[in-house]
């Protein structure tokens, strides 16, 4: 690190040793050494269900209609889920991931009688598919 001095237009510079590490968190986003999405997707989906755990009474709430669960989903789990997503350099292997937590996390919202397929469940929510 150096430290420079307008008066005197000196530099001093301290040796400081590197960690190199494969990934890291910043600004809550993990970051790999190889530019893949795989640590971003994982985080991401991590933190898409912690989101809905701290929603599942409202979530999982019969009084409340479909529609308005899934307009809660889309604006707190799954726009918590995606944020940064627009960097991502994504594979299949990325978009089936997400695909498969969002199933997952949608079955959850709605009773056992009433799911159905995929598309239907998107349907009756309200919802676009993810990617």
């Amino acid at each position: 690190m150096c430290e420079s001095s307008n008066r005197h237009r000196t530099r001093k510079c301290v040796n400081v040793n590197l960690e190199l590490v494969d990934k890291f968190c910043y600004l809550g986003d993990m970051l790999s050494a190889d530019g893949d999405a795989d640590a971003a997707v994982e985080t991401r989906i991590r933190i898409g269900w912690n989101k809905f755990r701290q929603l599942v009474p409202l979530l999982t709430n019969k009084d409340i209609s479909l529609i308005r669960r899934g307009r809660l989903y889309s604006r707190c789990v799954r726009s918590s889920m995606l944020h940064g997503s627009e960097t991502w350099l994504i594979r299949k292997e990325n978009e089936v991931a997400l695909q498969r937590a969002e199933m997952k996390l949608l079955d959850g919202c709605v009773a056992l009688s009433c799911k159905s397929s995929n598309k239907g469940l998107r349907e009756r929510l309200g919802l676009d598919d993810i990617i």
